[in-house]
């Protein structure tokens, strides 16, 4: 960050009184501009048979891999709304949100994952502008060497395990830098 967005004067990276970290400040109007971690929320959208839909996606990051509907929060909206709407907008799906099923820090790149349980209204998903294709998959089918994302491979394996045990319950963890 280099201007205020309230007066678009210079701001510089200092500590700001009675804070423990440096903070964008503004060298005139002394506006502390926080940046805060990402949420990125999404569903794991179940049809009665007990296939998921996933998604394989059209844009970076990880162009042509599979996943769980998800996205950016946005204001003005609640967690649920946020799962609905990036359903309709990745896979055209419409669900009816159940109860938060995981959640991941990943502290590295300042984004936390919340993914929930979802019931699919219907099976007449198709493509939306970020995905290349949808699917139902069992747990047999999912393409688990292709899923994009670590917090939803995670929440893949733990809710198939649960779902044999007859038993979800709230999945949290801290995801480091994967090793390269």
């Amino acid at each position: 960050m280099k201007y205020c967005s309230e007066c678009s004067a210079p701001v510089e990276l200092r500590i700001p009184p009675g804070d423990d970290r440096p903070r964008h400040v503004c060298t005139v109007c002394s506006t502390i501009h926080y940046q805060n971690p990402k949420l990125v929320i999404g569903a794991i959208p179940e049809w009665e048979d007990g296939r998921i839909l996933l998604c394989r996606r059209a844009i970076e990051p990880r162009s042509g891999l599979w996943t769980l509907p998800a996205g950016f929060m946005e204001n003005g909206e609640t967690t649920a709304e946020a799962a609905a709407r990036e359903t309709l907008e990745e896979a055209n799906g419409r669900i009816e949100v159940g109860e938060l099923y995981s959640m991941y820090s990943l502290p590295y790149i300042s984004q936390v994952y919340l993914l929930f349980r979802s019931k699919l209204l219907d099976t007449d998903c198709a493509p939306g502008i970020e995905s290349l294709e949808v699917g139902l998959f069992d747990e047999l089918e999912i393409p688990w060497d292709t899923l994009a994302f670590r917090p939803v491979r995670h929440t893949l394996q733990h809710f198939f395990a649960d779902r044999k045990a007859g038993c979800f319950r709230l999945r949290t963890g801290t995801l480091e830098p994967p090793v390269r």
